[in-house]
């Protein structure tokens, strides 16, 4: 496996990238190795094909006549 060297990392986000490995049970090394699969695998693109998938699954329903739509039941529920 390729070793990764990291130099003139600022103290405050080492700081911050110890702290979150201390809360998540990784050693400073593996919690870096998670934030970076992070960043590239959630990638913009990746949000965007992961927003795609959601906006293909979305169905809408036809309105049909005589049953009431859930703005008109939650106003009529408040004036109770």
């Amino acid at each position: 496996m390729p070793i990764l060297h990291v130099r003139n990392v600022p103290d405050d986000l080492y700081e911050h990238i110890r702290r979150q490995a201390q809360e998540e049970n990784r050693s400073i090394s593996a919690q870096v190795v998670y934030l970076l699969e992070r960043a590239v695998l959630e990638s913009p693109q990746a949000q965007r094909q992961v927003l795609e998938n959601i906006r293909r699954r979305r169905v809408s329903f036809p309105v049909q006549s005589g049953i009431p739509d859930s703005l008109s039941l939650l106003r009529q529920d408040r004036g109770r």
